[in-house]
């Protein structure tokens, strides 16, 4: 018998835009051929490469942040890096490393039975902060800003309708984890 997949360490940015009518959320849709997440609505990102750990930074990341990351600082500041790099790439904005503009909204492990497992982190961000025109990729398909209400109606993972829930009513980062198939939900402090 075999052991779980250890999971690999990914990351997330997540792009909000405060108007009058609410809060929009920048997601696209996963293709159809993904080996993770096939037609899933997702928030930009994806894992963590060994050249985010190399990158500038021209703020640092919270002491807040680093602490809901659970991680030493140096890789903390390297998912940040790689939420920001897979945004870029997947979506074409740009957010010019401002490591002290994220904050943390979620933590994931995906189950020990999934074939391919991550400890994910989800970093926020003032989308105005962002540089560019958000466009789709081969990697994110239907790629829109949407209201937070609307965005819940997608097929979507459940730590991405957590998460949207969780900002829709600005409840306290958290970890999502499984036990038995069960999804387990804490705060993160």
């Amino acid at each position: 018998m075999t052991g779980a997949v250890r999971p690999r360490h990914a990351a997330s940015l997540i792009l909000l835009r405060r108007e009058r009518a609410g809060t929009t959320v920048l997601m696209g849709r996963r293709p159809a051929k993904s080996r993770f997440a096939p037609d899933v609505f997702v928030f930009p990102g994806g894992k963590l490469d060994r050249a985010d750990f190399d990158q500038p930074t021209l703020s640092p990341l919270a002491e807040d942040s680093i602490r809901r990351a659970a991680a030493p600082s140096r890789l903390a500041t390297a998912l940040a890096t790689a939420a920001i790099r897979e945004t870029a790439e997947e979506t074409g904005l740009i957010l010019p490393a401002e490591h002290g503009a994220l904050t943390v909204a979620a933590r994931a492990i995906t189950p020990t039975e999934s074939p391919v497992r991550f400890h994910a982190r989800f970093f926020v961000a003032d989308a105005d902060l962002a540089v560019g025109e958000a466009a789709e990729s081969p990697e994110l398909a239907d790629l829109a800003w949407r209201p937070l209400d609307e965005a819940l109606k997608l097929p979507l993972f459940d730590i991405t309708e957590a998460i949207l829930r969780s900002l829709a009513v600005g409840e306290q980062p958290f970890l999502m984890t499984y036990r038995r198939g069960k999804a387990l939900v804490k705060p993160l402090t």
